[in-house]
């Protein structure tokens, strides 16, 4: 591929891309997509690398490096998230924007894909350093970002304080008023109150959908490896209803496992303090053994790579739900496809954020307040509509669910783009 070598770049991330890359050229080849239109979708539409200088609270300066990558326009402005972490790279950002352009055609939302980081350590700064950062950072990518260019959220390490000083920055530098320059911000300045739970509530409907066709004795049981934000909306939303249990779950403290269900009320005590692997229910289990525990429905929910070919042989579940970005390897998901394992790729199941980031964007623009309650329904209702098109893309293509959701994504963005043609 001319022009589209990572290696060139530096970076020290440059395996993500290359893995983004793979994954765009199967779904293109599944297609039949000349190698030119490819090339087209693969190459980011606008890359960006700022410094961001900062005055530390001691009064020494500190420059960090920032990044903004819009990896497609075509379907409508791009959108994703702002990571904060000492591990960010250019490579990083171009792969997580290309993850978010098939994200939202998946979805059929009119975005397309974009992500921001800064290669920072949030843990070793203060509040006030990191609003510094903050505000500095966008006023950097200010020509990029805008309600109708570029519409930033909360990503890792970020959240709806980050948001709110875009937003302050934003509408100071343009002198008007505009709440839809950002998503995933405080509700008291224009934010939506179910965008919290957003995500938690998009993979709690594609645990259901996943388990619709399959007979199970007795209820189901369920692990959340990572009882944060996302898991444990999805552990009280399924623990409300009759054919669920919630048998397992874990944080950064531990994990504990009971097969006849563990008591939420004391996860839920657990997890405020963040120690759910000393909560007062269950048996105590390592994070890692956790996920090697009996269940019927798996939900890796915490952080990137967690199931791999090393453990892939050891875990017994019927089904696994995405609810982190990347939590499988390619070597295990082929393991676990061999025995019979379904998955619901990250690709749909934690798209409950962009869905609802979407609701607010649009309730911004239009001056509209979105009730909790119509999100959730509204969010649900397209999350079954994309499961029931992946799993029947899945059958027709005789394809894993994973390639079948870039195929689908890939594929609206493609003929997007031969819709609008070349200018000039």
């Amino acid at each position: 591929m001319m022009g589209l070598d990572p290696r060139r770049a530096g970076d020290s991330n440059a395996t993500t891309w290359i893995d983004a890359l793979d994954q765009l050229h199967r779904a293109g080849d599944l297609l039949g997509l000349p190698l030119g239109e490819i090339e087209m979708l693969a190459m980011p539409r606008r890359t960006v690398e700022v410094a961001v200088p900062v005055r530390m609270d001691d009064g020494a300066i500190r420059t960090f490096e920032g990044f903004r990558v819009q990896h497609s326009l075509t379907r409508g402005p791009a959108k994703g998230g702002l990571r904060y972490s000492p591990e960010s790279d250019l490579s990083e950002t171009k792969a997580l924007a290309m993850t978010m352009t098939w994200k939202c055609a998946l979805v059929d939302i009119p975005f397309g894909g974009g992500k921001g980081s800064v290669r920072c350590d949030p843990a070793n700064m203060s509040v006030a350093e990191l609003e510094r950062a903050t505000r500095r950072y966008a006023s950097e990518i200010m020509p990029m970002i805008g309600p109708g260019k570029d519409i930033l959220a909360p990503d890792m390490n970020t959240g709806e304080r980050e948001m709110a000083w875009i937003m302050d920055t934003y509408q100071t530098v343009h002198g008007q008023s505009e709440m839809a320059c950002v998503t995933g911000k405080p509700v008291i300045v224009g934010g939506s109150a179910a965008r919290r739970s957003a995500t938690g509530v998009g993979v709690a409907e594609c645990v259901r959908q996943s388990c619709r066709e399959i007979s199970f004795d007795g209820p189901i049981r369920c692990i959340i490896a990572g009882y944060g934000n996302v898991g444990r909306t999805v552990a009280e939303l399924l623990g409300r209803e009759e054919e669920f249990r919630i048998v397992g779950a874990s944080d950064l403290s531990g994990g504990r496992y009971d097969p006849h269900g563990l008591d939420l009320s004391a996860l839920a005590e657990a997890a405020d303090t963040g120690e759910v692997g000393s909560a007062r229910t269950g048996e105590p289990v390592g994070r890692s053994e956790l996920l090697e525990m009996s269940t019927d429905v798996l939900v890796p929910a915490a952080v990137g790579g967690v199931i791999h070919e090393l453990n892939a042989e050891n875990l017994h579940c019927r089904v696994i739900v995405e609810g982190a970005n990347h939590p499988t390897s390619h070597a295990a998901e082929v393991l676990l496809g061999e025995r019979g394992v379904q998955f619901v790729p990250d690709l749909l199941a934690n798209s409950g954020g962009v869905i609802a980031s979407y609701f607010e964007w649009s309730g911004g623009l239009q001056g509209l307040e979105t009730l909790g309650s119509e999100v959730a329904a509204r969010l649900e209702a397209r999350i079954r509509q994309a499961y029931d098109t992946v799993v029947q893309h899945s059958a027709e293509r005789n394809i894993s669910t994973r390639d079948a959701a870039v195929v689908i994504g890939v594929d609206r963005v493609a003929r997007a783009h031969r819709a609008r043609g070349l200018y000039p």
